[in-house]
Order: structure tokens, then C-alpha cells, then sequence
């Protein structure tokens, strides 16, 4: 789906995430946060439509569209998948200019710790109560790594690296993640240690 695209389109894709279930959901909520991360590419398209949107500006709105992508019906019992974490990533690298408060990083941290956890086999609780701005990270996040699947960490890591922009609360949980305890698991992921230092 391109920017191109009709509002419709992106309503579509939401009533889809409602209602379909499971993998089917996953797609069309994937899919629908491309359409986010276009807009806040762009500045254009059906998620900016009716207020002013700069190209490569994030807002409280394009947060917003996220958080009601991520915990419609259709996913709210399902763990954050990699391809939606993949694509919240994109969307705060093509976030530039921030005026959301913060928003769009407390839900990329939450579903990205969310994803490693559920992949890492750990118990997480619904997304619509983990995502919630309302709800402490450090009140169902993993506190150690133990557990924790070191390939999952080093695809964090991995999206982490190099990037502009990353998110302070996603970078303090990962070097929690981490911790001491896992100091020869960290020896061995060369992208981890600029994590922690």
C-alpha cells in the first residue's frame, strides 16, 4: 500500500486488524503500520490527513495510529510480532522531528520488549494492557536476561545499531536485559557493548 492510497484503504486494513484473527491480523496490522510510517515519511497520506504534517515529523497522532493498530481486536491477545516491531523501528528512524512527547518511544520500547520476551517463550500480558501509556514497562518486562534468546537480542541490537535515533527507555531495558549476569553473552555479540556503555 502506498501514501497514494484512499483513507478507505487504511480503514480497511484497521477493520481487518479487528476482525481477522492471528497470522491473517499480524499482516494487515504490519501492513497498516506502513502506511504510518509512509505518512510520516511523506507527510502525506490518509494518517495525516486533516491537520498539518510535516515529511519526516512523528506526532502525538502518528503514535496514536500505532497504538490503535497494535491493540485492535484482532492482535490484542497475540505477542508483538517481528515484522510490526521491524516496522515500529522504521517508523521512529523516519521520525526526525519528534512532537509527541515521547509517546512513540514508551510504545516502540513496550513492544519491542514484548516481542522478546513472547519469542523468548517468557509470559507477557495482553497488548492491550502492556502498550497502554499508562502502564510501567519495568511492571511486566523481563528484569534480567535469563531466559532472554540471545538471537532476539541480537536482533534488537542489530535494529538498534547505527541508528540516528533510538529510544532511551528501549536502550536501558536492553542493558538490563543483559546485566551481569550475562557479561560472556555479551562478549560474544560485538553490537551489544555499545549498547550498555
Amino acid at each position: 500500500m502506498s501514501v497514494q492510497d484512499s483513507p478507505a484503504d487504511l480503514s480497511e486494513l484497521i477493520r481487518q486488524v479487528e476482525t481477522l484473527q492471528n497470522e491473517a491480523a499480524r499482516a494487515s496490522a504490519v501492513s497498516a503500520l506502513g502506511v504510518v510510517r509512509d505518512g510520516v515519511i511523506t507527510g502525506e497520506g490518509p494518517t495525516t490527513a486533516g491537520r498539518v504534517h510535516f515529511s519526516r515529523s512523528l506526532d502525538a497522532d502518528d503514535a496514536a495510529w500505532c497504538r490503535r493498530i497494535l491493540t485492535a481486536a484482532g492482535v490484542r491477545d497475540l505477542p508483538v510480532s517481528r515484522a510490526e516491531a521491524e516496522t515500529l523501528f522504521q517508523i521512529g528512524e523516519a521520525g526526525a522531528d519528534r512532537t509527541d512527547d515521547g509517546l512513540f518511544d514508551d510504545l516502540l520500547a513496550k513492544a519491542v520488549v514484548h516481542h522478546a520476551a513472547a519469542a523468548s517463550g517468557l509470559p507477557v500480558p495482553p497488548r492491550s494492557v502492556a502498550l497502554q501509556p499508562g502502564t510501567a514497562i519495568e511492571s511486566w518486562a523481563p528484569t534480567t536476561a535469563v531466559g532472554v534468546n540471545v538471537e532476539v537480542l541480537e536482533w534488537i541490537a542489530t535494529q538498534m545499531r547505527g541508528k540516528r535515533r533510538n529510544s532511551r527507555v528501549l536502550k536501558t531495558l536492553v542493558a538490563s536485559l543483559i546485566g551481569a549476569a550475562t557479561l560472556p553473552v555479551v562478549a560474544s555479540l560485538p553490537g551489544m557493548i555499545d549498547l550498555v556503555s
